[in-house]
């Protein structure tokens, strides 16, 4: 047994999508990095046609997991990722993993 702290914690480190957080009824499989789970050769499954559409034209963000190199701060949901003092994207989950030594966030980016 194991409380949902714990098991966020885990989750985060493997870099495992939450839905209604990481991914939602409006992100692409593929900008979420789930394309390995679409397979687009079968026929007629809801989404087929949206997912060869964004395959064709491409990638506009991508979602990915980053570690602070700091251990002490922490990251928690719908904060702002930066890049060189500019605001790219939000985090989309935010957790401290303690395997890793540090505060481990996932976000959409650029």
């Amino acid at each position: 047994l194991c409380g949902l702290h714990t098991l966020d914690s885990c989750r985060i480190e493997k870099a495992f999508r939450h839905f209604g957080h990481d991914i939602t009824d409006e992100d692409n499989v593929l900008e979420a990095g789930l394309g390995f789970a679409v397979k687009t050769s079968k026929p007629g499954f809801i989404g087929r046609d949206a997912v060869l559409r964004k395959k064709e034209a491409g990638l506009s963000r991508r979602l990915v997991q980053f570690r602070l190199k700091d251990p002490q701060p922490l990251l928690f949901h719908n904060e702002a990722i930066l890049r060189d003092g500019r605001i790219v994207g939000p985090i989309t989950s935010g957790n401290y993993g303690h395997h890793l030594g540090g505060a481990i966030g996932m976000g959409y980016v650029p």
